[in-house]
């Protein structure tokens, strides 16, 4: 009998991923140090992307007491999309960031919208409650104003 081969190609990896399938990646020590990769939209047509994560954690910058949030990020990419763990190594870099919540959510969208250039993009940060009081925080791009 013959030998068998794996006649299935292994798919390439878009240029400039440096994050995706690599086990050994350590986590950003800030936001500042984290890099959002994007990859380019497949599609021209209109859709959204929602991600969602609950594992999210910042520090009161008075406190520093942890901050627990669940994060949503919705956008409608244009030409291109943000690639999923880059995200999360981005979100997980604010774990040592002292910040207030109204300034965190609106910095991933910042730093979102930098890296992707959005159609539109709406990032809801929702803490959880801390003497009594949760918080959401929404920001929206373009801005509503």
């Amino acid at each position: 009998m013959g030998e068998v081969t794996n006649s299935v190609a292994k798919p390439k990896k878009p240029a400039g991923l440096t994050l995706l399938g690599k086990s050994e990646a350590g986590l950003p020590a800030s936001p500042a140090e984290a890099r959002l990769e994007t990859f380019p939209n497949p599609t021209r047509r209109r859709y959204r992307i929602r991600f969602e994560t609950a594992d999210f954690t910042s520090l009161c910058p008075v406190t520093g007491q942890v901050d627990f949030a669940q994060i949503t990020i919705e956008y409608v990419p244009a030409k291109l999309c943000i690639e999923s763990k880059s995200l999360k190594f981005y979100l997980a870099s604010y774990r040592n960031e002292r910040a207030f919540n109204e300034a965190v959510t609106n910095r991933i969208l910042d730093d979102f919208v930098r890296a992707c250039s959005p159609r539109e993009a709406i990032v809801t940060a929702e803490f959880s409650a801390r003497g009594g009081i949760a918080l959401t925080v929404r920001a929206e791009f373009p801005d509503a104003r």
